[in-house]
Protein backbone atom coordinates (compact mmCIF):
# COMPACT_ATOMS: atom_id res chain seq x y z
CA UNK A 1 0.00 0.00 0.00
CA UNK A 2 2.76 2.43 0.56
CA UNK A 3 4.00 2.61 -3.20
CA UNK A 4 0.55 3.41 -4.47
CA UNK A 5 -0.60 6.76 -2.99
CA UNK A 6 -3.95 5.35 -2.17
CA UNK A 7 -5.75 8.42 -0.63
CA UNK A 8 -5.35 9.77 -4.17
CA UNK A 9 -7.22 7.10 -5.79
CA UNK A 10 -9.00 5.75 -2.56
CA UNK A 11 -11.99 7.39 -0.38
CA UNK A 12 -11.06 7.39 2.80
CA UNK A 13 -13.70 5.06 3.91
CA UNK A 14 -12.32 2.48 1.93
CA UNK A 15 -8.63 2.78 3.20
CA UNK A 16 -9.51 2.17 6.71
CA UNK A 17 -11.89 -0.95 5.43
CA UNK A 18 -8.53 -2.46 3.87
CA UNK A 19 -6.41 -1.27 6.90
CA UNK A 20 -8.84 -3.53 9.11
CA UNK A 21 -9.05 -6.48 6.71
CA UNK A 22 -5.35 -6.56 6.82
CA UNK A 23 -5.16 -6.63 10.58
CA UNK A 24 -7.56 -9.34 10.55
CA UNK A 25 -6.12 -11.23 8.23
CA UNK A 26 -2.53 -11.00 10.08
CA UNK A 27 -4.21 -11.54 13.46
CA UNK A 28 -5.71 -15.23 11.72
CA UNK A 29 -2.68 -16.39 10.77
CA UNK A 30 0.00 -14.85 14.19
CA UNK A 31 1.53 -12.16 12.17
CA UNK A 32 1.60 -9.23 14.84
CA UNK A 33 1.84 -5.72 14.53
CA UNK A 34 5.51 -5.94 16.05
CA UNK A 35 6.48 -8.17 13.34
CA UNK A 36 5.36 -5.73 11.09
CA UNK A 37 7.14 -2.76 12.47
CA UNK A 38 9.73 -4.03 13.54
CA UNK A 39 12.79 -3.69 11.36
CA UNK A 40 16.01 -4.10 13.39
CA UNK A 41 17.88 -6.31 15.90
CA UNK A 42 18.83 -4.40 19.04
CA UNK A 43 21.82 -5.55 21.09
CA UNK A 44 22.80 -3.23 24.18
CA UNK A 45 26.27 -3.64 25.75
CA UNK A 46 26.31 -2.57 29.77
CA UNK A 47 29.25 -1.25 30.23
CA UNK A 48 32.58 -0.79 28.25
CA UNK A 49 35.07 -2.88 30.35
CA UNK A 50 37.47 -5.12 28.52
CA UNK A 51 34.81 -7.51 28.13
CA UNK A 52 32.39 -5.32 27.06
CA UNK A 53 34.38 -2.85 24.68
CA UNK A 54 35.99 -6.03 22.81
CA UNK A 55 32.50 -7.18 22.24
CA UNK A 56 31.29 -4.28 20.88
CA UNK A 57 34.66 -3.81 18.59
CA UNK A 58 34.25 -7.31 17.52
CA UNK A 59 30.34 -6.55 16.64
CA UNK A 60 31.37 -2.99 14.93
CA UNK A 61 33.51 -5.34 12.65
CA UNK A 62 30.48 -7.87 10.96
CA UNK A 63 26.98 -7.03 12.07
CA UNK A 64 27.40 -3.69 13.20
CA UNK A 65 27.46 -2.81 9.14
CA UNK A 66 24.12 -4.46 8.78
CA UNK A 67 21.23 -2.25 8.39
CA UNK A 68 18.80 -4.62 9.97
CA UNK A 69 20.95 -4.76 13.40
CA UNK A 70 21.11 -1.67 15.95
CA UNK A 71 24.13 -2.18 18.75
CA UNK A 72 24.37 0.40 21.30
CA UNK A 73 26.82 0.77 24.28
CA UNK A 74 25.92 1.98 27.46
CA UNK A 75 28.68 3.67 29.92
CA UNK A 76 28.77 5.94 32.30
CA UNK A 77 31.99 7.03 31.11
CA UNK A 78 32.50 7.65 27.39
CA UNK A 79 36.10 6.59 27.08
CA UNK A 80 37.70 3.14 27.56
CA UNK A 81 40.22 3.22 30.65
CA UNK A 82 43.19 0.55 29.98
CA UNK A 83 43.41 -0.12 33.87
CA UNK A 84 46.65 -2.16 33.93
CA UNK A 85 48.39 1.36 33.24
CA UNK A 86 46.47 2.84 36.57
CA UNK A 87 49.38 2.81 38.90
CA UNK A 88 51.31 4.78 36.94
CA UNK A 89 49.07 7.84 36.27
CA UNK A 90 48.47 7.92 40.30
CA UNK A 91 52.60 7.85 40.28
CA UNK A 92 52.94 10.85 37.90
CA UNK A 93 54.55 8.11 34.81
CA UNK A 94 52.16 8.87 32.29
CA UNK A 95 49.75 11.60 31.19
CA UNK A 96 46.62 11.51 32.77
CA UNK A 97 44.88 11.36 29.44
CA UNK A 98 47.40 8.86 27.69
CA UNK A 99 45.41 5.42 29.15
CA UNK A 100 42.32 6.28 27.92
CA UNK A 101 40.34 5.96 24.29
CA UNK A 102 37.26 7.86 23.61
CA UNK A 103 34.70 5.32 22.43
CA UNK A 104 33.77 6.88 19.75
CA UNK A 105 36.91 7.12 18.22
CA UNK A 106 37.04 3.27 18.79
CA UNK A 107 33.84 2.06 17.71
CA UNK A 108 32.29 3.52 14.31
CA UNK A 109 28.83 2.02 13.89
CA UNK A 110 28.03 1.22 17.00
CA UNK A 111 25.91 3.75 18.70
CA UNK A 112 27.08 4.98 22.45
CA UNK A 113 25.06 6.02 25.25
CA UNK A 114 26.89 7.89 28.02
CA UNK A 115 24.35 7.70 30.79
CA UNK A 116 23.69 5.61 33.91
CA UNK A 117 21.48 2.22 33.85
CA UNK A 118 18.79 2.36 36.41
CA UNK A 119 17.37 -1.20 36.28
CA UNK A 120 17.54 -4.24 33.72
CA UNK A 121 13.72 -6.01 33.29
CA UNK A 122 14.87 -9.25 31.58
CA UNK A 123 11.17 -10.59 31.45
CA UNK A 124 10.33 -7.56 29.64
CA UNK A 125 13.77 -7.18 27.59
CA UNK A 126 13.91 -3.16 28.89
CA UNK A 127 16.86 -1.89 30.02
CA UNK A 128 15.97 1.88 32.05
CA UNK A 129 18.58 4.65 31.70
CA UNK A 130 19.11 8.18 31.89
CA UNK A 131 21.82 10.73 31.26
CA UNK A 132 22.73 14.37 31.62
CA UNK A 133 22.61 16.44 34.55
CA UNK A 134 18.42 16.35 34.36
CA UNK A 135 18.99 12.72 34.70
CA UNK A 136 16.63 11.96 31.69
CA UNK A 137 14.95 8.86 31.55
CA UNK A 138 15.48 6.21 29.01
CA UNK A 139 13.79 2.71 28.69
CA UNK A 140 16.01 0.52 25.86
CA UNK A 141 14.18 -2.56 24.23
CA UNK A 142 16.61 -5.31 23.24
CA UNK A 143 16.65 -8.52 21.57
CA UNK A 144 20.39 -8.92 23.23
CA UNK A 145 21.85 -8.22 26.42
CA UNK A 146 25.31 -8.30 27.19
CA UNK A 147 26.35 -7.55 31.05
CA UNK A 148 29.36 -6.82 30.96
CA UNK A 149 28.85 -4.07 34.09
CA UNK A 150 32.24 -5.11 35.88
CA UNK A 151 32.99 -4.80 39.58
CA UNK A 152 33.30 -2.04 42.78
CA UNK A 153 35.28 -2.30 45.78
CA UNK A 154 34.53 -4.14 48.34
CA UNK A 155 34.61 -2.74 51.77
CA UNK A 156 32.98 -5.99 53.66
CA UNK A 157 30.84 -3.78 56.00
CA UNK A 158 33.82 -2.26 57.10
CA UNK A 159 31.92 1.87 57.71
CA UNK A 160 35.28 3.23 58.82
CA UNK A 161 37.09 2.00 55.36
CA UNK A 162 34.25 3.10 53.40
CA UNK A 163 34.50 6.82 54.73
CA UNK A 164 38.13 7.06 55.06
CA UNK A 165 39.61 4.98 52.41
CA UNK A 166 41.27 5.71 49.14
CA UNK A 167 40.33 3.48 46.22
CA UNK A 168 42.11 2.12 42.45
CA UNK A 169 39.11 1.51 40.31
CA UNK A 170 38.95 4.47 38.05
CA UNK A 171 40.91 7.45 36.44
CA UNK A 172 38.91 9.88 38.82
CA UNK A 173 41.07 7.53 42.11
CA UNK A 174 44.49 7.59 40.58
CA UNK A 175 43.99 11.36 39.54
CA UNK A 176 42.89 12.23 43.21
CA UNK A 177 45.38 9.72 44.95
CA UNK A 178 48.47 11.78 42.91
CA UNK A 179 46.74 15.18 44.23
CA UNK A 180 46.48 13.85 47.60
CA UNK A 181 49.90 13.37 47.76
CA UNK A 182 51.22 16.17 46.08
CA UNK A 183 49.20 17.93 48.48
CA UNK A 184 50.61 16.44 51.57
CA UNK A 185 53.71 16.84 50.68
CA UNK A 186 53.22 20.86 49.94
CA UNK A 187 51.80 21.21 53.82
CA UNK A 188 54.46 18.51 55.31
CA UNK A 189 57.45 20.74 53.80
CA UNK A 190 55.92 23.65 55.94
CA UNK A 191 54.58 22.07 58.68
CA UNK A 192 56.71 22.64 61.79
CA UNK A 193 54.91 19.82 64.21
CA UNK A 194 55.71 16.92 63.94
CA UNK A 195 52.62 14.83 65.37
CA UNK A 196 50.47 17.12 62.47
CA UNK A 197 53.21 16.43 59.86
CA UNK A 198 53.66 12.57 60.61
CA UNK A 199 49.96 11.95 59.70
CA UNK A 200 50.90 13.74 55.98
CA UNK A 201 54.02 11.91 55.29
CA UNK A 202 52.70 8.35 56.50
CA UNK A 203 51.08 6.31 53.30
CA UNK A 204 48.81 2.71 53.97
CA UNK A 205 48.61 0.24 51.14
CA UNK A 206 46.01 -2.63 52.03
CA UNK A 207 46.03 -5.26 49.36
CA UNK A 208 48.87 -7.47 48.14
CA UNK A 209 47.47 -8.30 44.68
CA UNK A 210 48.77 -6.99 41.59
CA UNK A 211 46.96 -3.30 42.44
CA UNK A 212 47.88 -3.31 45.76
CA UNK A 213 52.02 -3.93 44.93
CA UNK A 214 52.07 -1.58 41.80
CA UNK A 215 50.04 0.63 43.10
CA UNK A 216 52.61 0.82 46.50
CA UNK A 217 56.23 0.35 44.35
CA UNK A 218 54.81 3.85 42.10
CA UNK A 219 53.86 5.76 44.93
CA UNK A 220 57.11 4.51 46.84
CA UNK A 221 58.79 5.49 43.59
CA UNK A 222 57.36 8.89 43.37
CA UNK A 223 57.50 10.10 46.73
CA UNK A 224 60.81 9.99 47.42
CA UNK A 225 62.24 11.13 44.12
CA UNK A 226 59.94 13.95 44.77
CA UNK A 227 61.67 14.76 48.20
CA UNK A 228 64.11 16.53 46.53
CA UNK A 229 61.89 19.33 45.57
CA UNK A 230 60.66 19.64 49.42
CA UNK A 231 64.03 20.81 51.45
CA UNK A 232 61.93 20.49 54.91
CA UNK A 233 61.40 16.78 54.26
CA UNK A 234 63.72 13.87 54.07
CA UNK A 235 63.36 10.01 53.27
CA UNK A 236 63.84 8.79 57.08
CA UNK A 237 60.66 10.89 57.72
CA UNK A 238 58.47 8.64 55.35
CA UNK A 239 56.51 5.34 56.24
CA UNK A 240 55.27 3.53 53.66
CA UNK A 241 53.35 0.41 54.56
CA UNK A 242 51.86 -2.43 52.80
CA UNK A 243 49.29 -4.52 54.71
CA UNK A 244 48.75 -8.14 53.34
CA UNK A 245 46.41 -11.17 54.70
CA UNK A 246 48.41 -13.89 53.16
CA UNK A 247 51.90 -14.83 54.28
CA UNK A 248 53.63 -14.13 50.25
CA UNK A 249 52.32 -11.34 48.20
CA UNK A 250 51.11 -11.57 44.60
CA UNK A 251 49.57 -15.04 45.36
CA UNK A 252 48.55 -15.50 42.01
CA UNK A 253 52.62 -16.07 41.06
CA UNK A 254 54.80 -18.42 42.40
CA UNK A 255 55.60 -18.34 46.06
CA UNK A 256 59.64 -17.53 44.70
CA UNK A 257 58.48 -14.28 42.61
CA UNK A 258 56.16 -13.40 45.44
CA UNK A 259 59.39 -13.46 47.92
CA UNK A 260 61.54 -11.57 45.34
CA UNK A 261 58.98 -9.21 45.45
CA UNK A 262 58.86 -8.56 49.08
CA UNK A 263 63.12 -8.83 49.03
CA UNK A 264 62.56 -5.67 46.54
CA UNK A 265 59.85 -3.48 48.00
CA UNK A 266 61.64 -3.79 51.53
CA UNK A 267 65.30 -2.70 50.33
CA UNK A 268 63.43 0.07 49.14
CA UNK A 269 62.20 1.47 51.99
CA UNK A 270 58.17 0.11 51.75
CA UNK A 271 57.39 -1.86 55.35
CA UNK A 272 55.56 -4.89 54.92
CA UNK A 273 52.96 -6.57 57.17
CA UNK A 274 51.95 -10.08 56.20
CA UNK A 275 48.91 -12.41 57.69
CA UNK A 276 47.39 -9.20 58.62
CA UNK A 277 44.44 -7.18 57.88
CA UNK A 278 43.04 -2.99 58.76
CA UNK A 279 40.63 -3.82 61.36
CA UNK A 280 39.83 -0.23 62.20
CA UNK A 281 40.21 3.04 60.58
CA UNK A 282 39.41 6.82 60.88
CA UNK A 283 40.51 9.79 59.54
CA UNK A 284 44.20 9.99 61.20
CA UNK A 285 44.26 6.50 62.28
CA UNK A 286 44.88 2.85 60.75
CA UNK A 287 45.27 -0.13 63.01
CA UNK A 288 46.01 -3.70 61.81
CA UNK A 289 45.14 -6.91 63.32
CA UNK A 290 48.54 -6.91 64.52
CA UNK A 291 48.35 -4.43 66.83
CA UNK A 292 49.80 -1.79 65.11
CA UNK A 293 48.61 1.47 64.85
CA UNK A 294 50.04 3.99 62.04
CA UNK A 295 49.08 8.05 62.34
CA UNK A 296 48.07 8.46 58.65
CA UNK A 297 45.88 10.13 56.66
CA UNK A 298 45.96 7.75 53.81
CA UNK A 299 44.88 4.53 53.72
CA UNK A 300 44.35 3.05 50.13
CA UNK A 301 41.96 0.20 49.90
CA UNK A 302 42.93 -2.24 47.32
CA UNK A 303 41.93 -5.59 48.93
CA UNK A 304 38.68 -6.82 47.72
CA UNK A 305 36.04 -6.16 45.16
CA UNK A 306 31.98 -7.62 44.83
CA UNK A 307 30.12 -7.36 41.58
CA UNK A 308 28.10 -4.61 40.48
CA UNK A 309 24.90 -4.08 42.59
CA UNK A 310 22.68 -3.91 39.43
CA UNK A 311 23.43 -7.59 39.35
CA UNK A 312 21.42 -8.12 42.83
CA UNK A 313 17.93 -8.03 41.51
CA UNK A 314 18.37 -10.18 38.32
CA UNK A 315 16.60 -13.17 38.80
CA UNK A 316 19.42 -15.52 37.21
CA UNK A 317 21.80 -17.56 38.84
CA UNK A 318 24.35 -16.30 40.60
CA UNK A 319 27.52 -17.51 42.25
CA UNK A 320 29.35 -14.97 45.24
CA UNK A 321 27.16 -12.43 43.38
CA UNK A 322 28.03 -13.02 39.56
CA UNK A 323 25.78 -14.18 36.83
CA UNK A 324 25.84 -17.58 35.78
CA UNK A 325 26.81 -18.26 32.22
CA UNK A 326 27.80 -21.26 30.12
CA UNK A 327 30.42 -22.20 27.88
CA UNK A 328 29.15 -19.94 25.26
CA UNK A 329 28.71 -16.95 27.53
CA UNK A 330 24.64 -17.34 27.47
CA UNK A 331 22.69 -17.09 30.73
CA UNK A 332 20.61 -19.77 31.35
CA UNK A 333 16.37 -19.03 31.37
CA UNK A 334 17.23 -15.83 29.23
CA UNK A 335 16.96 -15.96 25.64
CA UNK A 336 19.41 -13.40 24.45
CA UNK A 337 21.17 -12.64 27.68
CA UNK A 338 24.97 -13.10 27.61
CA UNK A 339 27.47 -12.02 30.77
CA UNK A 340 31.03 -11.66 29.93
CA UNK A 341 33.94 -10.16 32.31
CA UNK A 342 33.83 -9.28 35.90
CA UNK A 343 29.89 -9.82 35.77
CA UNK A 344 30.36 -13.70 34.59
CA UNK A 345 30.72 -16.67 36.37
CA UNK A 346 31.85 -19.01 34.03
CA UNK A 347 33.95 -22.07 34.74
CA UNK A 348 36.44 -23.37 33.06
CA UNK A 349 36.12 -27.02 32.01
CA UNK A 350 39.84 -28.01 32.76
CA UNK A 351 40.00 -26.86 36.29
CA UNK A 352 36.48 -26.50 37.31
CA UNK A 353 37.13 -23.44 38.67
CA UNK A 354 35.52 -19.80 37.67
CA UNK A 355 37.76 -18.51 35.04
CA UNK A 356 39.69 -15.30 36.78
CA UNK A 357 38.84 -11.70 36.29
CA UNK A 358 41.52 -10.88 34.35
CA UNK A 359 41.83 -8.32 31.32
CA UNK A 360 43.31 -11.20 28.98
CA UNK A 361 40.42 -13.27 29.69
CA UNK A 362 37.94 -10.90 29.40
CA UNK A 363 39.40 -9.57 26.00
CA UNK A 364 39.01 -13.35 24.58
CA UNK A 365 35.64 -13.53 26.05
CA UNK A 366 34.24 -10.41 24.33
CA UNK A 367 35.79 -12.16 20.90
CA UNK A 368 34.07 -15.47 21.24
CA UNK A 369 30.66 -13.92 22.55
CA UNK A 370 30.62 -11.36 19.41
CA UNK A 371 31.01 -14.34 17.40
CA UNK A 372 27.68 -15.94 19.22
CA UNK A 373 25.85 -13.17 19.18
CA UNK A 374 25.85 -12.86 15.34
CA UNK A 375 25.73 -17.03 14.54
CA UNK A 376 22.57 -16.09 17.18
CA UNK A 377 21.00 -13.44 14.88
CA UNK A 378 22.45 -14.75 11.38
CA UNK A 379 22.63 -18.56 11.90
CA UNK A 380 25.91 -20.83 12.25
CA UNK A 381 27.57 -22.37 15.32
CA UNK A 382 28.50 -21.11 18.40
CA UNK A 383 32.04 -21.74 20.10
CA UNK A 384 32.44 -22.48 23.44
CA UNK A 385 34.93 -20.20 25.41
CA UNK A 386 38.18 -21.89 26.27
CA UNK A 387 41.05 -19.99 27.52
CA UNK A 388 44.13 -20.65 29.25
CA UNK A 389 46.36 -17.72 31.09
CA UNK A 390 48.86 -17.24 28.98
CA UNK A 391 50.79 -15.44 32.04
CA UNK A 392 50.72 -12.56 34.68
CA UNK A 393 53.10 -9.56 35.18
CA UNK A 394 53.40 -6.63 37.85
CA UNK A 395 55.97 -4.18 38.04
CA UNK A 396 57.73 -3.45 41.06
CA UNK A 397 59.17 0.26 40.27
CA UNK A 398 62.68 1.62 39.26
CA UNK A 399 62.50 -0.51 36.62
CA UNK A 400 62.19 -3.89 38.04
CA UNK A 401 59.29 -6.68 37.62
CA UNK A 402 58.33 -9.78 38.31
CA UNK A 403 56.92 -12.08 35.83
CA UNK A 404 54.94 -15.51 34.96
CA UNK A 405 54.84 -16.49 31.35
CA UNK A 406 53.93 -20.13 29.96
CA UNK A 407 55.35 -20.94 33.07
CA UNK A 408 58.76 -19.38 33.30
CA UNK A 409 59.48 -16.97 36.33
CA UNK A 410 61.07 -13.63 35.05
CA UNK A 411 62.41 -11.01 37.62
CA UNK A 412 64.16 -7.80 37.42
CA UNK A 413 64.67 -5.72 34.34
CA UNK A 414 63.59 -8.49 31.99
CA UNK A 415 60.43 -8.47 33.46
CA UNK A 416 59.93 -4.77 33.80
CA UNK A 417 60.77 -4.62 30.07
CA UNK A 418 58.33 -7.50 29.48
CA UNK A 419 55.59 -5.61 31.27
CA UNK A 420 55.68 -2.40 29.57
CA UNK A 421 56.08 -3.93 26.32
CA UNK A 422 53.44 -6.22 26.57
CA UNK A 423 50.89 -4.44 28.07
CA UNK A 424 51.91 -0.95 25.21
CA UNK A 425 51.08 -3.91 22.72
CA UNK A 426 47.31 -4.37 24.27
CA UNK A 427 46.98 -1.08 24.64
CA UNK A 428 44.13 0.16 21.76
CA UNK A 429 44.66 2.73 19.00
CA UNK A 430 48.48 3.75 17.92
CA UNK A 431 48.07 7.42 19.30
CA UNK A 432 47.55 5.99 22.33
CA UNK A 433 51.10 3.70 22.23
CA UNK A 434 52.93 6.71 20.63
CA UNK A 435 52.10 8.86 23.15
CA UNK A 436 52.57 6.14 26.54
CA UNK A 437 55.79 5.56 24.54
CA UNK A 438 56.75 8.78 24.79
CA UNK A 439 56.06 9.67 28.21
CA UNK A 440 58.53 6.37 29.12
CA UNK A 441 61.16 8.06 27.48
CA UNK A 442 61.29 11.22 28.61
CA UNK A 443 60.91 9.65 31.92
CA UNK A 444 64.40 7.86 31.66
CA UNK A 445 65.52 11.80 31.04
CA UNK A 446 63.55 13.82 32.97
CA UNK A 447 62.24 13.75 36.76
CA UNK A 448 58.44 13.47 37.44
CA UNK A 449 56.44 16.37 38.04
CA UNK A 450 54.89 17.36 41.34
CA UNK A 451 52.11 19.08 39.68
CA UNK A 452 48.36 18.87 41.47
CA UNK A 453 45.76 19.22 38.87
CA UNK A 454 42.86 21.10 41.10
CA UNK A 455 39.44 21.31 39.46
CA UNK A 456 39.21 25.10 40.49
CA UNK A 457 37.96 27.57 38.69
CA UNK A 458 39.68 31.15 38.55
CA UNK A 459 38.51 33.42 41.35
CA UNK A 460 35.71 36.34 39.84
CA UNK A 461 34.16 39.30 41.98
CA UNK A 462 31.69 41.53 40.56
CA UNK A 463 32.22 45.37 40.03
CA UNK A 464 30.78 46.35 43.09
CA UNK A 465 33.48 44.72 44.96
CA UNK A 466 36.30 46.00 43.02
CA UNK A 467 38.57 48.70 44.66
CA UNK A 468 37.62 52.56 43.27
CA UNK A 469 40.51 52.83 40.87
CA UNK A 470 40.02 49.24 39.47
CA UNK A 471 36.11 49.63 39.24
CA UNK A 472 36.89 53.12 37.27
CA UNK A 473 39.55 51.57 35.12
CA UNK A 474 37.44 48.78 34.21
CA UNK A 475 34.24 51.06 33.25
CA UNK A 476 36.79 52.98 31.43
CA UNK A 477 38.23 49.87 29.49
CA UNK A 478 34.14 48.48 28.57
Amino acid sequence: LSIVPARCFIPEIFVGIIHVWIAIVFEHYGVHKNAIMKTKTKVIILGSGFGGLYTALNLDKTIARDGDVEITLINRENFFLFTPMLHEVAASDLDITHIVSPVRKLLKRVKIFNGNVESIDLDSKVVHVSHGKEHHHHELDYDHLVLSLGSITNFYGNKGLEDNALTMKSLGDAIYLRNHLISNLEEADFECCPKIREPLINYVVAGGGFAGVETIAGINDFLREALKFYPNLTEDMLRIVLVHAGDTILPELSQKLGKYSQQKLAARGVEIHLNTKVSEVDRNRVTLSDGTEIVTNTLIWTAGTAPNPLLEDLPCDKDRGKICANEFMAVAGYDGVWAVGDSAAIVDPKTGRLYPPTAQHAIRQGKVLAHNIRVSIRGGKMKPFVFETIGQLAALGRRTGVAQIMGINFSGFIAWWLWRTIYLMKLPRFEKKLRVAIDWTLDLLFTKDPVQFLTLRAPTVSSEELPGPVRNYTATAR
